[in-house]
């Protein structure tokens, strides 16, 4: 089945980036010339991605005002004279349309996949992708793309997996390898959450991207039902992918490219500092900065 759908859980407080996060979201905050969100957004219209959800909270207006198309804008720099910003201007509005990008205040517990069953209410026995707005990937075949055609081949679920050093363990979600395949293909039984070294039970780390199916979002459903129930604990979609993975396939997809993460503040300034390095324009100044 096609995957035409995605979401992008986005209603975070971004508490590690904090102050710097206390008006301006998180996911507005650029990495080079692009806000963070705006390469997933790009990521996924590059991987033929026709609907994308961002699944926000209050305080988030500003993602909204970023890709709405502003055509008085557009005319006004075009009058200026300004044509290059005119077209960057709207590029970034064209997202939108080609996206065909909605917005879903996040309702329910606490927890991420409370974000990824708000956007599954239409999503019948479609699959769909779920990227968080906080990764940036630079990579030939872009990580949607790549989730996708691992998606095809199997007809199951699929985690965004990286080689991991031992010692960043405590940091992710490992994998249980149960079998592995060519191009970086595995089964996986079941993610272990943030083991000590001497207990991770692979040097692999899921790194934030899915493609979940109807099976999980069932899995979502019912650990809701149980808070409503009880109101204790978070909702976490590596807990529903775990309960579904005990009785059928699940898949984990090494990643072919670059992962920079954004959330905490040592991580964006990599972050950052790489992507000016791999600017055309900015990257030879900054190379004398580093001389």
């Amino acid at each position: 089945m096609t995957i035409r759908k995605a979401v992008i859980p986005a209603a975070g407080i971004g508490s590690r980036l904090l102050p710097l996060t206390k008006a301006i979201p998180k996911e507005m905050l650029p990495v080079g010339d692009k806000p963070v969100i705006e390469h997933t957004v790009r990521e996924l219209v590059a991987s033929g991605i026709t609907d994308i959800t961002i699944v926000v909270s209050a305080g988030k207006s500003l993602i909204q005002d970023h890709f709405r198309p502003n055509r008085a804008l557009v005319e006004q720099l075009r009058a200026d004279g300004k044509t290059a910003y005119a077209d960057a201007v709207e590029e970034v509005g064209e997202l939108s349309r080609l996206g065909h990008i909605t917005y879903l205040d996040q309702n329910g517990p606490y927890g991420n996949g409370t974000p990824v069953l708000n956007a599954a209410r239409n999503l019948g026995d479609e699959p769909m992708l779920v990227l968080w707005p906080d990764d940036v990937f630079v990579a030939e075949v872009p990580r949607a793309q790549q989730l996708i055609d691992a998606y095809y081949k199997t007809n199951s679920p699929v985690l965004a997996l990286m080689p991991m050093d031992p010692s960043d363990s405590k940091r992710y979600g490992v994998p249980l390898v149960e079998e592995t395949f060519d191009n970086g293909l595995m089964r996986i039984t079941g993610l272990v959450e943030k083991p000590k070294p001497e207990d991770a039970p692979s040097s692999y780390a899921a790194i934030g991207g899915y493609v979940v199916t109807p099976g999980i979002i069932e899995e979502l459903r019912t650990q809701v039902s149980k808070w409503y129930t009880h109101r204790t604990g978070e909702v976490y979609l590596t807990d529903a992918i775990n309960t579904f993975a005990a009785s059928n396939a699940v898949y984990g997809q090494v990643i072919r490219g670059r992962w920079y993460d954004t959330g905490n503040p040592a991580d964006y300034l990599i972050a950052q500092f790489a992507s000016a390095l791999a600017h055309p324009e900015f990257g030879p100044s900054l190379r004398n900065l580093i001389d």
